[in-house]
């Protein structure tokens, strides 16, 4: 039986949003397997400078990342769609081991297969060093981002 990972393309601006929100609440999880879930087999990404192919390298990159950023908390936003394809803006907040917090904003580009499954994504991030007094994601950590948690444009990110 064929994985799929509904809302399937082609997206309609509502579906478009759905995808976004569940990819949101997946990375904020932090859970390297539950994520990996949601790309085809043979998935290929750009991560940064990073290229990584298929499941297995996933989840390890996604171990050595969550390992690395801790107390992670992501929101990510629709930049554009259409029929398989969307583009996101976003930021995440997150820590080193030593303390120091830093805001890292990037876009991503995916593209999509029939059964709802990303095959492709690439990404570009930059982090900026910031104080925790200037943090602006508060959530517990135990579950997504609440509905009522202002998104990125709400909080001028």
């Amino acid at each position: 039986m064929s994985e799929t990972r509904p809302p399937l393309p082609p997206f309609t601006r509502e579906t478009a949003i759905q995808k976004v929100r569940g990819a949101e609440d997946g990375w904020n999880s932090c859970n390297p397997e539950r994520v990996s879930r949601v790309y085809t087999p043979d998935s290929q990404w750009r991560n940064r400078a990073e290229f990584i192919n298929g499941r297995p390298e996933i989840v390890a990159f996604l171990t050595r990342k969550w390992a690395k950023e801790l107390d992670y908390r992501l929101i990510k936003e629709l930049w554009a769609f259409t029929d398989n394809r969307i583009a996101v803006r976003f930021a995440y907040e997150w820590h080193d081991d030593s303390g120091n917090w830093f805001r890292s904003y990037g876009n991503e580009n995916w593209e999509f297969a029939e059964d709802g499954l990303m095959q492709r994504r690439y990404a570009c991030i930059n982090d900026l060093p910031i104080r925790e007094s200037e943090r602006k994601f508060h959530w517990d950590r135990s579950g997504p981002r609440p509905a009522d948690h202002p998104g990125l444009s709400e909080l001028g990110l």
